[in-house]
């Protein structure tokens, strides 16, 4: 990066972090440090709701799976408007009611002691690790930026998170938050600009769909049903309903921003906010990726995107072979990029067989460059055990830091770190919530003062963020950051979604029948996960669903238990 990239990065996140700051100070209780003292408008909720969800992973690698697998990513979402209908019925109102601070207080009323510390026990494992993949994120950036050990960068960015978070709380948070969206969005558009506008003169932007939808990129929509397939629009609508209901109901880092607006109807017209727009964002950017894929079809994309483990290999004995794989990529991106022609000036013509021909060689040439790269990521397995084969999370990176402007590569590089550093400290600051006011206040200090409960609410935010810098050190091993980051939630929130379905719509099942019905629910999703025995999402719906059967027969039998027994 040039010192105008540079001053740009600096300067927007200097502003950024200061304005948060300033709108936070002289936070006193717990209600202020953690629910921003419920005085937020709707559209600051909304925006709050979407920061927290659009994480650096967002940012880096949905383009990089778009760039690999095209727009089949974008039917993820396609249950979060059903979602958000069934929230701002049901959940927001009982938990604006109940005046609570976190989504377990409610399952205590309804249930017991246990099932509550269960559920949020649930919650501070999954949210814990997501966290720290999140830090993970904005750690590459650095790392490829500077040339540094990504060890290093991950310490940096934590510590920075960390005190932001502690100093702040939800306010700094959320201010800070619908700043971040607004830049964001503004830099979306312009590097979808730029991709267009970067490509050859006799392309353009309907030139790049053609092509991208040619070579199966623009497939957004499946609806063959099939469990094993991760994203079609059954286990979208299905799954995914699902898993943003559970994601949005019962995940703290998300009930959290809701419950921070001034009234029931702020909250709820944030999540609708929310749902409306997520859903065209993500295409966005899932579209951007699809648009980088076509631009390197006419500029030599690198063998392999992940600097790092180019300079490894290339410093190792396996570098001869390395750089004749280069020589072929090159080679085969010269057809390539012929056959791009050949098949743009035959849809340009309207030549039918001629548009068959050069699609069938250009898939042909794609199939030979994934090839090659299989063959460099077999030689880096061979040089080192420690290799991460998948570079997914580089793509969109790499062109930004290679083809973009100077001045527009510092801004895009601050919207990535903005929005890792929104999303974390929001998951910190979830962490932090949860561990005080659903164990230390119940457990170890049942009679604190305000004062008490927020220095402890704080330490913990440290102790948390602590916790996902050592689970981000170790990120590199989970392969495309956004999809890790689905598939650990999915191991957790169909249970934790059925817990709530069946406090708030199963009035006679009690809280020893829901807490078996959990443990046995959780031990059979994770035996399901590891077996493989269906697509991630759906794990969402089959948590929930058998979660609410067992609890019912539990609770069935020990009725009959104690019918017997009188």
């Amino acid at each position: 990066m040039s010192i105008l990239d540079w001053c740009v990065l600096g300067l927007t996140l200097l502003c950024i972090v200061a304005y948060g700051l300033w709108k936070s100070r002289g936070a006193k209780n717990i209600e202020g440090y953690l629910l921003a003292d419920k005085e937020l408008p709707w559209y600051q909720v909304g925006l709050s709701v979407m920061a927290t969800q659009a994480s650096a992973i967002t940012f880096l690698s949905a383009p990089g799976q778009a760039y690999s697998d095209g727009l089949r990513f974008v039917q993820f979402y396609f249950g979060l408007p059903l979602a958000m209908v069934v929230l701002c019925r049901t959940f927001i109102p009982i938990f604006r009611t109940l005046n609570v601070y976190t989504a377990y207080e409610y399952l205590e009323k309804r249930f017991d002691s246990k099932t509550r510390s269960l559920t949020a026990l649930l919650f501070l494992l999954q949210r814990g690790l997501s966290t720290g993949i999140t830090i993970y994120a904005p750690s590459i950036i650095l790392s490829t930026l500077l040339n540094i050990d990504i060890n290093y960068t991950t310490l940096f960015t934590g510590g920075i998170v960390i005190f932001y978070t502690v100093y702040g709380g939800t306010k700094a948070v959320s201010y800070t938050q619908m700043f971040q969206m607004g830049i964001i969005f503004t830099g979306l558009f312009i590097a979808g600009y730029m991709v267009v506008h970067l490509l050859p003169a006799h392309v353009g932007f309907f030139d790049a769909l053609h092509i991208a939808g040619k070579m199966n990129k623009l497939n957004a929509i499946d609806t063959t049903f099939d469990m094993n397939n991760r994203y079609n629009i059954w286990s979208g609508i299905i799954g995914g309903f699902f898993l943003q209901l559970s994601y949005f109901g019962t995940d703290q880092s998300q009930v959290g921003r809701y419950l921070t607006g001034k009234s029931t109807t702020e909250s709820r017209l944030g999540l609708v906010m929310n749902g409306l727009v997520k859903i065209p964002m993500q295409f966005l950017i899932l579209l951007i990726g699809t648009l980088v894929f076509v631009f390197y079809q006419y500029n030599t994309p690198p063998l392999f995107f992940n600097p790092t483990e180019v300079t490894r290999i290339e410093q190792s004995t396996y570098q001869p072979q390395y750089k004749m794989l280069e020589q072929q990529h090159q080679e085969a991106h010269a057809k390539k990029q012929a056959h791009a022609n050949e098949l743009l000036y035959a849809l340009e013509n309207k030549e039918e067989k001629a548009i068959d021909q050069a699609q069938i060689l250009l898939l042909q040439d794609e199939q030979r460059t994934i090839q090659l790269k299989n063959k460099a990521i077999l030689l880096m397995k061979q040089n080192s055990d420690q290799a991460d084969p998948n570079d997914t999370n580089y793509v969109f990176l790499s062109f930004v830091t290679h083809y973009l402007p100077h001045g527009l590569i510092g801004l895009l590089i601050a919207i990535i770190l903005l929005a890792s550093m929104g999303s974390t400290a929001s998951g910190m600051n979830s962490l932090a919530s949860t561990t005080v006011v659903d164990f230390y206040k119940r457990f170890f200090r049942t009679e604190g003062d305000e004062k008490n409960y927020l220095s402890a609410s704080r330490w913990s935010t440290v102790g948390w963020g602590i916790f996902c810098i050592g689970v981000a050190l170790y990120a590199s091993k989970l392969g495309n950051l956004i999809e890790a980051v689905n598939i650990l939630g999915s191991l957790f929130y169909g249970t934790i979604l059925g817990i709530f379905l069946v406090a708030f719509y199963l009035k006679k099942v009690q809280g020893t029948a829901v807490f078996y019905a959990a443990v046995i629910t959780e031990v059979f999703i994770v035996f399901a996960w590891v077996m493989d025995l269906m697509a991630f999402l759906w794990l969402n719906a089959m948590g929930c669903l058998l979660l609410m059967v067992l609890a019912l027969l539990i609770q069935a039998c020990m009725k009959k238990r104690e019918a017997v027994n009188v």
